[in-house]
């Protein structure tokens, strides 16, 4: 699963996660775009076009539920994979996310190594490959 040139777009608040989910990430040959809320995170889905959002639940100015919401409304946007990663963790968030059209979900805390493995696959089966 190749993951060079494939642009992710991260989404959340805490700036240290951040930076190591983009560490992370561009070590793996992906393109990073960064978003520090929720409001950012929909400016930066319609811009710069990701190839895959990994969101936040709990972002200030808008959350990630209705980040989600509008990313699956939207038309250029729709098919998109996003991957929730969060700390809530209740069954109805998860439900609630995977109603509203979340690809995959995971909890924080998580392991790096399965963040970037759920990418590579949502990546493959966007494009074609299995």
């Amino acid at each position: 699963m190749d993951g060079v040139k494939a642009k992710v777009l991260i989404c959340d608040d805490d700036d240290l996660l951040l930076e190591l989910m983009e560490f992370r990430l561009r070590a793996k040959g992906y393109e990073v775009v960064r978003a520090i809320d929720g409001a950012e995170a929909l400016s930066k889905a319609e811009t710069e076009t990701p190839d895959i959002v990994v969101l936040d639940a709990m972002m200030p100015k808008s959350d990630g539920f209705e980040v989600l919401t509008h990313i699956k409304n939207d038309p250029v946007l729709a098919e998109t994979p996003v991957i929730m990663l969060t700390a809530r963790k209740s069954e109805r968030d998860i439900v609630s996310a995977l109603e509203k059209g979340a690809d995959d979900y995971l909890v924080k805390p998580f392991i790096p190594e399965e963040l970037l493995a759920r990418l590579g696959r949502l990546i493959a089966r966007k494009n074609g490959k299995r």
